[in-house]
């Protein structure tokens, strides 16, 4: 068996509910009875002694399935280890399950302390209660353990998943009935609270890294139970460092060796969030750079001079990458036909999106743009998705993966569903989930920063491959931010030369 912290270093498998029981189904066929629950609660057990080395108390709240019986394992473990666990149980021997039948067995012949409410006082919970089996929001006596543990402040540990929470979606089965943390729990800016932890079994799930999930689950840890990788192919694939770094750049090279960007956007009032693009894309590695400016009113950047302005009419997109949208308001709906046509890679952003979502005209033109192999990625926030898909935001928050998948089957082409855990969903692939960056990111221009990266990214490279790394090295522009609520947008662009 493995126990770790989930580190992000390299990439890893995600999978499904669904996939997870499949995975589950065939490796208990091969193994004695009960194996599988033993490993799990032995986990458990080794985890509450990490993370609360000195507590004196452990309660564990055991719900009447099979993530019950992990708990009543990990208490019999821990009473083995000479820990004191209380353990409040919802199920009975009667009617659980034949392996959290085993465990309770074990559990009661190593005289774990069994109680009918949760001892008055408690150093660290573990909340065995639903784990992955849940299908609908905690209720009753359940509903009111796990509020007791959130309002403690005290380090609570869930098995598997938090209770009531879908590790396939990262939503809470019950938005309404959802446990919200306390303000003191919730971690520093950039960080896990130290008082929150999962530990998911067998498989890593994707409802842990996106939506409301690393909120939720705080820090992730991971056990594979002695089990070998799984062939299954995965739901989802975690993006980590290793398989993320950018190629090193040859000594016998030149500017165009890294091709050329443009940034086409800006209209009156909004230049910034282009300018914003063009500096990212310059930073991020682009040979050259050239910005059109809907709105015009600019011949030359103070701040990044390298930057070559032109007018619209006079700039030519053969050959270039462009990136699109980013302030580009109405006026953007306008240049859209031609650079949807001419342009061999293509970065849509923001007002970009807005226009498509409500001309199918362009719509048509988007969706032919892979017939001629032409390269094109989508940046959409939810409601720019919500847009192009014609649905509601709630909708597409609801099941991100599958939104992004929609998206990319639809209109043939790579996207980027930003947000907590934002997604890389491409035709024909399995997606990505992001797992750098933080609510710092939640600042007016950062998107505009991701587009400009992207676009230097894939002006030397696969959409895929250029939006996942486009995504890593944006969140990772804040992990050495400290002391700081957000990170401004142009404070993002300085930092990605530096990296």
């Amino acid at each position: 068996m493995s126990l770790e912290r989930v580190s992000f270093q390299s990439t890893q498998a995600l999978y499904s509910i669904a996939a997870t029981r499949e995975i589950e189904k065939a490796v208990a066929s091969a193994l004695p009875p009960h194996t599988l629950m033993q490993r799990a609660g032995l986990s458990v057990a080794q985890l509450v002694c990490e993370i609360a080395p000195d507590a004196r108390l452990i309660w564990i709240a055991c719900g009447a399935g099979n993530n019950g019986g992990d708990g009543l394992e990990a208490a019999m473990q821990l009473r083995m280890m000479g820990r004191e666990a209380v353990v409040t149980w919802l199920g009975d021997e009667a009617s659980c399950p034949p392996d959290s039948r085993a465990s309770y067995e074990r559990a009661r012949d190593a005289d774990v302390w069994f109680a009918d409410a949760p001892p008055a006082h408690w150093d660290v919970a573990v909340d065995a209660l639903l784990g992955i089996g849940a299908s609908r929001a905690p209720e009753g006596v359940m509903a009111d353990w796990l509020a007791l543990m959130v309002e403690s402040g005290k380090p609570v540990l869930h098995v598997d998943a938090p209770s009531g929470f879908s590790v396939d979606t990262g939503q809470w089965l019950d938005a309404t009935k959802s446990v919200a943390p306390r303000a003191d729990s919730m971690p520093a800016m950039g960080g896990f609270s130290s008082q929150k932890h999962t530990l998911s079994l067998l498989t890593l799930k994707p409802g842990l890294f996106t939506a409301h999930g690393r909120d939720a689950c705080g820090e992730v840890w991971f056990d594979d139970l002695g089990i070998e990788q799984a062939v299954k192919e995965p739901t989802a694939w975690l993006l980590g460092a290793q398989e993320m770094q950018l190629p090193l750049r040859l000594h016998a090279s030149h500017k165009g060796s890294y091709g050329d960007v443009a940034v086409i956007g800006g209209a009156s009032g909004m230049q910034g969030a282009a300018l914003l693009a063009a500096r990212a894309a310059l930073h991020a590695g682009a040979g050259r750079v050239f910005v059109g400016l809907l709105g015009g009113g600019m011949v030359v950047d103070p701040m990044q001079p390298e930057l070559m302005f032109r007018d619209m009419p006079s700039l030519e997109l053969e050959g270039k990458t462009v990136v699109c949208g980013c302030g580009g308001g109405h006026d953007v709906r306008r240049v859209l036909p031609r650079v949807l046509s001419a342009t061999e890679r293509l970065v849509l952003d923001a007002d970009a999106l807005n226009a498509i979502a409500v001309d199918e005209s362009l719509q048509t033109l988007l969706q032919a743009r892979s017939k001629k192999n032409q390269a094109t990625v989508l940046t959409p926030h939810p409601l720019e998705a919500a847009r192009l898909l014609g649905m509601t935001t709630q909708e597409v928050q609801a099941d991100r993966l599958k939104a992004a998948q929609s998206l990319a089957d639809r209109f043939a082409c790579t996207v980027i569903l930003k947000g907590s855990g934002s997604i890389i969903a491409s035709r024909d692939s399995v997606p990505s989930i992001n797992p750098t960056g933080d609510a710092r990111l939640a600042t007016a221009g950062t998107g505009d920063v991701l587009a400009g990266i992207c676009g230097a990214f894939l002006a030397q490279g696969d959409a895929m491959l250029a939006a996942q790394r486009a995504c890593w090295t944006h969140g990772a522009l804040v992990t050495d931010a400290t002391n700081t609520q957000v990170v401004p947008a142009s404070e993002l662009i300085h930092r990605i030369s530096q990296r």
